[in-house]
């Protein structure tokens, strides 16, 4: 056998940025340039020293400018060592970070250390996921992992299965498409879903979703009964199973009687709460979850894994034969017969990460019910925070948390221009570098009119509520100062 070729003799410059990360030595390698990395992003977080740059757009583009040069494709290059630590210090002097409990505005998770060790070993060796022999080992821990939450989902069915996907957005389409198949031709969802819905009905030729009315931000089942009178089987209907704006849990139990009677199909997205499947005490509020036809998944939400990690799921594994597709020289019929697994009917996707092995470790080191437990962490400061606000004179609740989102509006608000004021709210935070925190629109105005709330999606499971109090404080003092701004420069009423 011939010798493994031999990397560049030098050990930093120029010569380091060609070693390549795997075959034999390429852990040394990387164990030789990965502190080059780490000091740039103590650096970077050390400077940033909040939840996101201070300045907005302009100043963050204005530090790049003053950073790199006008050329984004230099000619010569400055060496591995080099271009790490001042990219990576770069990059985290200007992200928003989610480990910081004050960024806070979005399903946006900060990742597991494990899953981060995994990702690095998973991009080293670089299995693709389009063929067997380009990924032997990893996809087998990609069946078995998805197997295994495709069993989270539907404990009692026969054969379930999942597929790996880049996260809701292309589970709902996959949700969509399988219904396609099944002859569906019209979908139906709340005015609570997730906008890949309408989406996904648009990229597939199928006419836009009926929209059923929500109450408390969960869709109506009798309404529900009422838009499938007409429509029966040729309907697939998408659940929510933790919104977007509200973290609420559509009525699973009730959605999946009314399709079993009209025979509409029933896709759930749970990309947000699906994975409260792993904590014996907040499992029941997805009571009905194992009675959909297909379900959407994020572990990068809860389930703390660095994006993508979406998991799309089916009770029948045999809805997924609609995937199918034929190459050659990826899953050739005669490969396929002597036994080589069939890869590309796994995915809309031809190439793609093995994204099912760091999600795959973690499962291992935590086991579903450290999984849950964390996510019952969140929930629970979810409600202490909840309760904080509900004590706090500038602020207004908008309603108990069902996951881990808080909803609320300052007191200041109220009145005229009330919508302008929570909006300038969240971008003076933003600008200032204090804060990222979400909006979100609902109709809690007179008659139902559309207001705008502020909300907290909290993802942090080392946290406690305290460590969001100065958060509120900070809330309410800017909307008060806002106000008094706004007071000042209106017109005497003569």
């Amino acid at each position: 056998m011939a010798d493994a070729p031999s990397a560049p003799t030098a050990s930093s410059g120029v010569a380091s940025a060609e070693w390549l990360a795997g075959g034999p030595g390429g852990a040394d390698r990387l164990a030789q340039l990965l502190p080059a990395a780490l000091r740039g992003m103590a650096a970077g977080t050390a400077e940033r020293g909040g939840p996101v740059p201070a300045g907005g757009p302009a100043a963050v583009a204005a530090t790049l400018a003053r950073t790199q040069s006008a050329d984004g494709l230099p000619r010569h290059g400055v060496g591995a060592e080099q271009a790490l630590e001042e990219l990576s210090a770069l990059l985290a002097a200007g992200s928003a970070d989610p480990g910081d409990p004050a960024c806070a505005a979005h399903l946006h998770c900060p990742p597991l250390a494990v899953s981060v060790a995994a990702d690095v070993v998973a991009s080293a060796l670089n299995p693709s996921m389009d063929s067997w022999d380009q990924a032997p080992v990893a996809s087998e821990i990609e069946r078995e992992f998805a197997t295994g939450i495709a069993r989270l989902c539907y404990p009692d069915a026969a054969r379930p299965d999942a597929v790996i996907t880049s996260g809701g957005t292309e589970s709902n389409l996959l949700g969509l498409l399988l219904a396609r198949e099944s002859a569906v031709t019209r979908p139906v969802c709340g005015a609570n879903s997730h906008h890949s819905v309408a989406r996904a009905a648009w990229l597939l030729g199928l006419p836009a979703p009926v929209v059923v009315p929500c109450v408390d931000d969960r869709m109506v089942p009798s309404a529900l009964a009422e838009a499938l009178g007409p429509l029966g089987a040729q309907a697939v209907v998408v659940a929510t199973a933790g919104t977007t704006n509200t973290g609420r849990i559509d009525p699973l139990p009730e959605i999946a009687e009314i399709c079993r009677r009209t025979g509409a199909r029933l896709h759930v997205d749970a990309a947000y709460g699906g994975l409260a499947l792993c904590s014996e005490t907040l499992r029941s509020r997805l009571a009905g979850l194992e009675l959909a036809d297909s379900v959407a998944l994020d572990l990068h939400k809860f389930g703390w894994q660095p994006v993508a990690a979406g998991v799309f799921a089916a009770r029948g594994e045999a809805d997924l034969q609609a995937l199918t597709v034929r190459a050659e020289y990826l899953n050739a019929d005669d490969d396929t017969e002597a036994g080589l697994p069939d890869l590309l009917g796994r995915s809309l996707r031809t190439s793609r990460r093995p994204d099912a092995f760091r999600m795959a470790v973690t499962l291992r080191a935590l086991g579903t019910a450290g999984i849950g437990a964390l996510v019952e962490r969140c929930c629970a400061n979810a409600s202490g925070v909840h309760a904080m606000v509900e004590d706090h004179p500038a602020l207004r609740s908008w309603g108990e948390p069902e996951l881990s989102t808080v909803v609320f509006r300052p007191v200041a608000a109220d009145g005229a221009a009330g919508d302008e004021l929570v909006a300038q709210v969240r971008r003076t935070l933003l600008e200032d570098g204090t804060a990222v925190i979400g909006r979100g629109s609902l109709p809690t105005g007179p008659d139902g009119e559309a207001q705008l709330w502020l909300k907290l999606t909290l993802l942090h499971p080392h946290t406690q509520p305290a460590d969001y109090r100065a958060l509120l404080d900070a809330v309410a003092t800017v909307a008060a100062d806002l106000r008094t701004s706004v007071t000042r420069e209106s017109p005497v009423a003569s």
